[in-house]
């Protein structure tokens, strides 16, 4: 039997003013607010399933999943959206989910093969970076392979990186919850994603901006975190795991924006549309 549908038909979102990219930033805090610790293992969980990609084979397999694992983490605010006390299966129920199961691992695989194909578009033409070896060992975190690199190969590289990173998340942002809550397409869901994000530029360009004022503090707190780890014994216990769950949170923040975002541009009937923030019309007046 096929998925009844979450979400209306296709529409065209309306335009919405700059000052709604904040209003996702307040609403994913105050979401997170509810239920910290709840998202917070469920982001620790995710984090060990992704360190599964350094193995071989498996590390594919995991990979052509992260989709269908951001659905769940999607999931997991939604229901705390509703009052609710989201679960750790929820991670993993897009993985079993039937037909929108299928379409978001085909979303990992069109993800996936588009971004290795940006990534070896700007690495072609280097040499240094053609060495499968030197490769192995920087995705291993292999310092000294690092510094060994030739500056000019080295920022190449991490460009490289950061586009195929950009362009993966600019097709997946809505794709995702679009074929979850939407009962979408893959197809569609595409278009219609990108579709969204090109009408809705001011507010995500107020979001960027807002992102970058949150990102000031996070990164100075974990500065001082990472010099509190390396001086050893129990306060590099300490200072490792406050990087951890600050790293945890943001991109936990990062996922209810996410959320927040798609609700608020592709709405919903009344059954999957949950009730809205305590401070919603604070923050978008």
């Amino acid at each position: 039997m096929e998925t009844p549908e979450k979400s209306p038909g296709n529409h065209t979102p309306p335009k919405l003013p700059f000052s709604r990219g904040i209003g996702w930033l307040m609403q994913s805090l105050a979401l997170m607010r509810r239920q910290s610790g709840r998202l917070l293992l469920i982001a620790v969980f995710m984090q060990v399933i992704l360190g599964l990609t350094q193995m071989p084979y498996i590390g594919i397999m995991v990979i052509l999943c992260v989709p269908a694992l951001s659905a769940g983490v999607l999931e997991a605010f939604d229901v705390a959206s509703r009052g609710g006390r989201p679960g750790l299966n929820l991670l993993f129920r897009p993985l079993t989910s039937g037909v929108p199961s299928g379409r978001l691992l085909l979303t990992g695989l069109v993800v996936f093969v588009v971004g290795i194909l940006s990534i070896s578009l700007m690495l072609s033409g280097t040499e240094e970076l053609l060495d499968p070896e030197l490769i192995s060992r920087v995705e291993q975190g292999d310092i000294e392979a690092i510094t060994q690199m030739d500056p000019g190969s080295l920022r190449k590289m991490v460009m490289a990186f950061l586009l195929g990173i950009a362009i993966s998340g600019t097709l997946s942002y809505f794709t995702i919850p679009l074929i979850w809550f939407g009962n979408r397409k893959v197809g569609t869901a595409l278009g219609e994603g990108i579709k969204a994000l090109i009408i809705q530029w001011k507010p995500f360009l107020v979001l960027a901006l807002g992102l970058f004022a949150v990102s000031i503090p996070v990164v100075i707190v974990t500065a001082v975190l990472i010099t509190l780890a390396t001086s050893g014994g129990i306060l590099a216990v300490i200072g490792m795991t406050a990087i951890m769950i600050l790293m945890l949170a943001f991109q936990m923040l990062l996922f209810g924006i996410q959320y927040c975002s798609y609700r608020d541009i592709f709405g919903g009937d009344e059954k999957s549309v949950p009730p809205p923030l305590e401070d919603d019309s604070q923050l978008v007046a």
